[in-house]
């Protein structure tokens, strides 16, 4: 049976330590490192050991009797967030590590949610019961407020025989034949265990076990359980399909890591996206830095493969369906700043190199200034990143100020007209533009016959509708939220060529933004703020001040909970000035919240001051052909222009 246990925590709970000790304690590695040693065996990058941090998502593979574990070890700071989600999706259980010492913090809280989010059954770690200030009793009723009521203390081993009595209780209290079989004294220890694995798999029941990992207390009694608790079903003789959830590469050669869903994997197999067809020529199983390699996977395994260059992370191969989007996603955006002997464009080609490794870098590169901005999560992963490039790459890169990603939208429904027409060439686009719910993106209709255009021909259309972000008017950021639905368009038997519906497009989206009430969005947080009632007052105005909103307090005798949205914009440093005020006793947790209205709209369009005139990558007239001869017509006067009635 394969299984693959994710460990995740807020940083310096000790994650890594755990992961150190289960894959010790399964002969998996022969020497336990220490984070402080700078020698742990999944924390294998030279700028993680330096750090003390986990950076990358890095797994070991262990065996407890006939079941196969794939330990994957994530970073647990917020600024590599999305490296963590990302192997959330692969996971078929999760361990949250937790401090006994400083309980439920922050990122916690993120990864309790991202948890639920993609439904991954649960186990919790109170990891640190050896320090001074350790307070087990505390810590749990914490996970069961915070995160579950349905979190359950498990101290003592349960095997098919006996069952603490407190475990049994609590079991009953939650099934009537459990609690008929409690009350006639005849539920063992099997049935117990039988009905708490399904509760775990259902995540009506989180375990959780105590110890601390770098003194080696309550990790043996952790393995002993794990195999009775957890159990995989995955369909070996169907077609096989596989979800990438990370790219590395080896020199020159790109590795492909994967997780298989169903059926099985051989060398030599064939792929295709799209037009092209790649094939299998190396299955790797790692182990840390170490791999060996096999000719077949079967479904449940995790593995890294040769041979594929155009799989992405987030693709299921063997499938046609869309990738899931990312829960995570960047809220902010860097210049990158070179000064060095190689051509931009050569540095250009390795920031896409690396934007294959961690997709939410998306990189952008402005043609007209020659510039390469990247969207980020926060400044340590900028200093990372310049690490990265001097190291692999011999870059000398610093970046710009970190600047907020801001979107735009429209408020108001109308129809973008666009026709291209030059000598020789044809094309025109109708295209009917509705306001989405925020949040949704932008979707896309087909109500075109293909009476009056090739299904060939709307196809087009839509491909060039997603295949970039679009550039709104106000601040030339990207446009989201908008429902398009293609109404008509036209082509010429003899004139109309490949880019011709590129350009129609651009121009009709473009001239129905010159016609929409458009609005800029900036990012949102979701914030918890927990301190002494003595701050309630502070917060309450401190998030007024930030333009933000809250809920009612939650007030206990000594304690406030404080829960609202507030813009990214001015909260993303508010985390130095609440540990100030608080001495490092309050606690704060923010998770993206989505886009919403800018507050502060006219000051950020001062501040970009985009001209929508000189935007090279577009334009809202259209052009015309009369005489032999194209001409341009201005967007207002364009609908009574367009051929198709």
């Amino acid at each position: 049976m394969y299984k693959t246990i994710g460990v995740l925590a807020h940083v310096d709970a000790g994650k890594t330590t755990f992961c150190e000790q289960l894959l010790f304690h399964t002969n998996s590695i022969q020497t336990r490192g220490r984070v402080d040693h700078q020698d742990t065996f999944l924390d294998n990058h030279t700028i993680e050991q330096a750090r003390g941090i986990t950076i990358f998502a890095e797994q070991g593979r262990m065996h407890i009797g006939d079941d196969t574990y794939t330990i994957i070890d994530t970073p647990g700071h917020v600024d590599f967030s999305p490296e963590m989600e990302r192997a959330i999706r692969v996971m078929d259980y999760a361990i949250i590590i937790v401090s006994a010492v400083e309980g439920v913090q922050g990122h916690t809280e993120t990864v309790w949610q991202l948890l639920r989010q993609y439904h991954v059954p649960t186990f919790f770690f109170i990891n640190k019961i050896d320090r001074e200030g350790a307070d087990i009793e505390a810590v749990m009723l914490q996970l069961q407020k915070e995160c579950s009521n349905d979190v359950l203390l498990i101290d003592a081993p349960l095997t098919n025989d006996s069952v603490q009595g407190h475990i049994a209780e609590w079991l009953a209290e939650r099934d009537e034949q459990l609690l008929d079989a409690f009350l006639s004294e005849t539920l063992d220890g099997q049935m117990c265990r039988s009905y708490l694995q399904k509760m775990i798999q259902h995540e009506q029941a989180f375990p959780c076990f105590i110890g601390a990992a770098l003194k080696d207390i309550g990790i043996t009694e952790f393995l002993a359980q794990l195999p009775l608790l957890t159990e995989t079903h995955f369909d070996k003789q169907a077609a096989f399909q596989a979800e990438v959830f990370k790219i590395r590469h080896d020199g020159t050669q790109r590795l492909t890591f994967m997780k298989a869903l169903q059926g099985t994997l051989h060398t030599r197999q064939d792929f295709t996206f799209g037009d092209v067809t790649e094939k299998i020529t190396e299955i790797r199983l790692y182990n840390g830095h170490r791999f060996e390699t096999t000719q077949e996977i079967q479904a449940g395994e995790i593995f890294a493969v040769k041979g594929l260059s155009l799989a992405k992370i987030g693709d299921i191969l063997g499938t046609t369906q869309s990738p899931q989007p990312y829960e995570l996603v960047p809220t902010l955006q860097a210049k990158v700043q070179y000064e060095g002997q190689q051509h931009i464009k050569e540095v250009l080609q390795v920031f896409r190199l690396l934007e294959a490794e961690e997709p939410s870098l998306r990189v952008v590169w402005h043609e007209k200034f020659q510039e390469i901005h990247v969207h980020i999560m926060g400044v340590i992963q900028l200093e990372v990143l310049a690490e990265v490039l001097k190291n692999r790459f011999s870059l000398a890169i610093t970046f710009g100020e970190p600047k907020i990603l801001y979107m735009e939208t429209i408020a108001t429904t109308v129809t973008g007209y666009g026709h291209f027409e030059p000598l020789k060439h044809y094309a025109e686009v109708h295209l009917l533009m509705e306001p989405n719910s925020r949040g949704t993106g932008n979707t896309f209709v087909n109500a075109c016959h293909a009476d009056d255009l090739s299904v060939g021909h709307q196809r087009l259309i839509e491909k060039h509708l997603f295949e970039r972000d679009h550039h709104g008017l106000l601040t030339g950021s990207p446009v989201t939220d908008v429902r398009f639905t293609l109404l008509t368009g036209r082509a010429h038997i003899k004139h109309t060529e490949g880019g011709d519906f590129r350009e129609a497009t651009f121009r009709a989206f473009r001239q129905g933004l010159e016609q929409a009430d458009n609005i800029l969005l900036e990012p949102y947080y979701r914030f918890k703020l927990k301190a002494s009632n003595d701050f309630i007052g502070r917060m309450m105005n401190d998030i007024q001040q930030a333009n933000g909103t809250f809920d009612a307090p939650i007030l206990t005798e000594d304690q406030v909970v404080l829960t609202g949205r507030v813009p990214v914009s001015t909260f993303m440093h508010y985390s130095t000035t609440f540990a100030a005020y608080t001495n490092g006793k309050g606690s704060l947790s923010m998770q993206f919240d989505g886009y919403d209205t800018c507050h502060n709209r006219d000051e950020i369009i001062a501040q970009v001051d985009y001209n929508k005139q000189a935007d090279p990558d577009y334009t809202s007239s259209s052009i015309f052909c009369a005489k032999g001869k194209g001409y341009s017509v201005p967007w207002d006067e364009a609908k009574a222009a367009m051929h198709c009635l």
